[in-house]
């Protein structure tokens, strides 16, 4: 059985393939639709305005009429794309009145089912590839999802320490422990796979769930 995720549904932004027909006008999310299918397809740096107007359908006219860069799409992209779904699980974060394994869980799975199996996981691997490049870009993407991503991951950890769920641990290091191997999956994903076998999703997830419950939670008989 699927775990219950406690992230919204994705917006159209992620999963809604923009038609490619010319046309007047746009609303402003089907141009960011567009923007994150060529973002991920060819990069930041290769994108082209003109190229985002005629995934949309519309005229570079038209786009400009509500973005006037490059920068101010993909900050668009993320603001409609991945910024709700971080404040939804914090509101239900704050709610959750389950075991911190159980909060861990969903997090975890919640974050792939919403993002991860979205063209939106791509991103991740756009900020490795092209951050030295566009610092400020990801700059943007650090304080709006990074930040806010292992915030939530420290209040579960905080959590589950504070009710002995979790032993001690150095918080801080144990957040890179968890978020590397999901970074991982998305590489994978959009680049390694076609250079080796195919990675089943679930399974990955499931099997690095487990590791770090065995890991986070105390020894029978431990102190």
């Amino acid at each position: 059985m699927s775990p219950v995720s406690i992230f919204p549904a994705s917006d159209a932004i992620a999963g809604t393939r923009i038609p490619r027909r010319r046309r007047k006008g746009a609303r402003p999310s089907e141009l960011t639709a567009a923007a994150l299918e060529l973002f991920v397809e060819k990069g930041f740096a290769a994108t082209r305005l003109e190229d985002v107007a005629a995934r949309a359908g519309v005229s570079k006219g038209t786009l400009y009429l509500y973005f006037d860069s490059k920068e101010a799409l993909f900050k668009a992209v993320i603001e409609e794309g991945i910024v709700p779904t971080l404040a939804a699980a914090e509101l239900q974060l704050a709610e959750h009145n389950g075991s911190s394994v159980d909060l861990l869980r969903k997090l975890l799975f919640g974050w792939w089912q919403q993002i991860g199996e979205t063209r939106l996981a791509g991103v991740p691997k756009l900020i490795i590839s092209e951050s030295r490049n566009f610092p400020e870009v990801a700059q943007y993407y650090h304080d709006k999802v990074i930040v806010r991503g292992r915030a939530l991951l420290r209040n579960v950890l905080q959590r589950g320490i504070a009710s002995a769920e979790f032993r001690s641990l150095e918080v801080e290091t144990a957040i890179d422990v968890i978020i590397a191997p999901v970074l991982m999956l998305v590489i994978w994903q959009f680049s390694l796979v076609f250079c080796g076998r195919e990675i089943d999703p679930e399974s990955y997830l499931e099997t690095h769930f487990n590791l770090l419950v065995h890991g986070l939670c105390p020894q029978k008989g431990s102190q």
